[in-house]
């Protein structure tokens, strides 16, 4: 410093040291919020790309919504009814079975359109008297009870897996409460109740059970039990049509009558505590 003084020239002063920011990590630049980067060519700067629209994810939300599976099932539906106004299945029993199918293959492809009909709201009764009047009394029995259980078991698949997350909600009434109650804590019992004593559509009693908590297998062992009497009375009054005076066609029809009868008193008598259900 005196040197510097004496000789009376000032020292030249050094410039302030610039602090350098810190290089970007990889880590930080996938945290960072906005959209994507991607280079444009070797040397150019990257171009921002928008976020790719979730529309398939939005149309697959849509298609499996509820009320989607619904109208689905209520467009199946009107599709095998309206199949079966087309085809007429009921010219069997006027013109007969084709001659091309006979024994074990008729009973199977018949069971087959058994239950395809009755998904599609056909009444069993009319089916079991075609049975028997086709096949006889004991095949035609067997032949109903297999179409029985599978119509059964096909219109419980679609309701359930079509139809339940949509109409759950709309169980309010006291009378729904009810019925949705004693299928699903008491489901084999009240399907068993259902089937022996004939009075609520076959058709109904599926898609209710369907809608309900009711486990599949519950259900297709009460229907397959509970339908052996019905069944085998309009299977056997079918197979005597031709006699309608003979004793067996008149105990069938009485086997019909009466659990019928049976039911309706039952259900009259039981409609408080349904009610209070």
């Amino acid at each position: 410093m005196l040197d510097a003084n004496r000789s009376g020239t000032a020292p030249a002063s050094l410039p302030a040291a610039t602090p350098t920011p810190p290089a970007a990590t990889p880590s930080l630049l996938a945290a960072a919020p906005g959209p994507a980067l991607t280079p444009a060519g070797p040397g150019a700067a990257a171009v921002p790309v928008p976020p790719r629209a979730g529309w398939a994810a939005r149309c697959t939300r849509l298609l499996l919504s509820p009320y989607a599976r619904l109208s689905l099932l209520l467009a199946l539906l009107a599709g095998g009814a309206a199949g079966v106004l087309v085809c007429e299945p009921q010219r069997l029993l006027t013109h007969g079975w084709p001659p091309q199918l006979g024994g074990a293959a008729a009973a199977l492809v018949f069971a087959a359109a058994y239950g395809l009909c009755t998904v599609v709201f056909v009444p069993r009764p009319l089916l079991n008297l075609a049975a028997g009047a086709m096949f006889g009394s004991q095949v035609g029995l067997a032949t109903a009870l297999a179409g029985t259980v599978l119509g059964a078991g096909v219109a419980f698949g679609l309701g359930r897996a079509l139809g339940q997350d949509a109409l759950r909600p709309l169980l309010r009434g006291r009378w729904l409460n009810a019925a949705d109650g004693q299928l699903s804590r008491h489901g084999f019992r009240s399907m068993l109740a259902l089937r022996l004593f004939p009075g609520v559509p076959f058709w109904a009693a599926n898609y209710c059970a369907a809608v309900s908590r009711m486990g599949p297998l519950p259900f297709l062992l009460a229907t397959a039990l509970g339908s052996i009497p019905n069944t085998a009375a309009y299977a056997v009054a079918g197979a005597r049509a031709s006699a309608p005076t003979s004793p067996a066609f008149l105990i069938a029809m009485a086997c019909v009558a009466v659990p019928a009868l049976a039911g309706t008193v039952v259900a009259w008598r039981k409609r408080h505590r349904l009610r209070a259900g």
